[in-house]
């Protein structure tokens, strides 16, 4: 991913509210597949750490995203941005080259 497409997702993604949390357990598979259900619906979807967990948010932004073959978008506090190229071209976000 370029820096310019990382910038227009970022920008992307300042106006979205989180969809998920990861609480005190961590990341669980069952947070995991939650997590590749919504990529596969939206492409870009935002992620917030509650206080309660006690991993660093980047830590949990590589492994949620290796774990859903997704980018990091970016990690801003407790909150973690990530993007996976939908299949269906009529949903896809469109990237600037």
């Amino acid at each position: 991913m370029t820096t310019k497409q990382r910038a227009y997702l970022k920008s992307l993604a300042m106006t979205m509210d989180p969809i998920l949390q990861i609480g005190k357990s961590s990341l669980t598979p069952e947070n995991t597949a939650a997590i590749a259900e919504a990529l596969a619906a939206r492409e870009l979807i935002k992620i917030h750490v509650l206080q309660n967990c006690l991993d660093d948010p980047k830590v949990l932004a590589q492994m949620a995203a290796e774990r859903t073959q997704s980018e990091v978008v970016q990690v801003i506090g407790k909150k973690i941005v990530l993007y996976r190229e939908g299949k269906d071209d009529k949903k896809r976000i469109i990237l600037p080259k």
